[in-house]
């Protein structure tokens, strides 16, 4: 049975310092890596013979418009059906450069879940086969899940505050 503990002492043993902050909330390993070690350390999980991390379950970003240097995230979900082991793989993006290697090259089911990730977030994953949007209109000249604009519309005045806790 593979544990947290052996796969990142592994994952140290084979990348050093490209992997870091791990966590293992709820029982999954958590980890963090850069955007070059993204695609060897996703092939390294898929072909090593005891792993067997075969499977992307997830894939997608995240804003943290408040982390200077590192706003945009993009969450990697993989999966041993083998032996029913997940990782969570983390690669932190600046809003200046977000382009990020498409994993494609190694899941088909990427492919989707990239066109969703930059429809939604702008995110620009080099190498991808098709990268346009997928689920909203090919007009539409800004990235919709990012939180960039206020959650209501500050100008109504229908609302009365108390009613909604404030």
């Amino acid at each position: 049975m593979l544990t947290n503990q052996e796969v990142a002492e592994e994952l140290i043993r084979q990348f050093g310092e490209d992997v870091y902050d791990f966590e293992d909330p709820f029982g999954l390993l958590t980890l963090s890596t850069t955007r070059e070690q993204l695609i060897p350390m996703l092939q390294y999980l898929k072909d090593h013979k005891a792993y067997q991390i075969n499977f992307l379950t997830d894939l997608t970003g995240i804003h943290y418009p408040d982390d200077p240097g590192r706003e945009f995230c993009v969450v990697y979900h993989a999966h041993s059906l083998v032996h029913n082991f997940r990782i969570r793989i983390k690669v932190f993006l600046s809003e200046a450069d977000l382009h990020i290697p498409s994993a494609t090259v190694l899941y088909a089911c990427a492919n989707w879940m990239e066109r969703e990730t930059y429809d939604f977030f702008g995110i620009i994953f080099d190498g991808h086969p098709n990268l346009v949007r997928i689920l909203n209109i090919d007009e539409m000249d800004y990235f919709p899940m990012r939180k960039e604009y206020p959650l209501e519309d500050q100008t109504r005045e229908d609302k009365i505050d108390a009613l909604f806790g404030r």
